[in-house]
């Protein structure tokens, strides 16, 4: 299979995450597409190391996994403690916590 079909799939992937972060007002749908977009960056990234046979874009995406994976625990710690203060996650919400 040719390495631009890769490309391709993660463009269309990270256009689906941009338009979930941008339409929607749920947190976790946000937060789902943020996550959908860092993954289609590291198809992004294998596939063109891929194409040009360096190991550089596939370290860098580990690197990707490594800081997606901290933004998890910190994105869902500050989701769940905006519910318990607000019973919503709705993104509008915390717009009114400014004092």
């Amino acid at each position: 299979m040719d390495p631009i079909n890769f490309v391709i799939l993660a463009a269309i992937l990270f256009a689906i995450g941009a338009a979930a972060v941008l339409l929607r007002r749920n947190a976790i749908v946000a937060f789902m597409g943020v996550e959908l977009m860092l993954n289609a960056s590291n198809l992004a990234l294998v596939a063109f190391s891929r194409i040009h046979g360096e190991i550089d874009g596939q370290v860098m995406a580990f690197f990707v996994m490594v800081v997606a994976a901290a933004e998890v625990v910190v994105g869902l710690a500050i989701i769940i403690a905006v519910f318990r203060a607000r019973q919503t996650i709705s993104l509008d919400e915390p717009a009114e916590l400014k004092g």
